[in-house]
């Protein structure tokens, strides 16, 4: 499967689809980006399962600035449409398989149980 450029009128549609969706966002101007492209491509390629999304912040630049993204580029996760992970710069290849895996394995129902026990300690 290949990339996705989302806009404002798509993307909530890509977020809160059942699932996991990853959104690079980037700009053409961006070394780091442009570098870091073939890398999210290719995963694209070997998780047919999973929305690859990118965002041109000079494209969507209210988009860009509803979600605080102040570095480029930046890498975020959603599953089943809460954001699971958010982390500026490129990621090698090892490491962004690394964190599909991650995302693949996360279960949200266990995660929302340890943040309420964990909110419910603090109060």
């Amino acid at each position: 499967m290949s990339t996705v450029n989302l806009t404002e009128e798509t993307f909530a549609d890509a977020v809160q689809r059942p699932g996991i969706t990853l959104i690079d966002w980037w700009a053409a101007w961006c070394g780091p980006c442009r570098s870091f492209a073939p890398v999210y491509e290719a995963a694209s390629t070997r998780h047919p399962d999973i929305v690859f999304a990118k965002v041109d912040v000079d494209a969507q630049p209210r988009l860009a600035g509803q979600f605080g993204i102040a570095s480029i580029p930046t890498l975020m996760a959603f599953k089943d449409g809460n954001l699971v992970f958010a982390q500026p710069g490129a990621l090698p290849p090892a490491i962004l398989e690394r964190l599909i895996s991650a995302v693949r394995e996360l279960d949200l129902t266990k995660a929302a149980v340890d943040a309420a026990d964990a909110e419910g300690s603090r109060g």
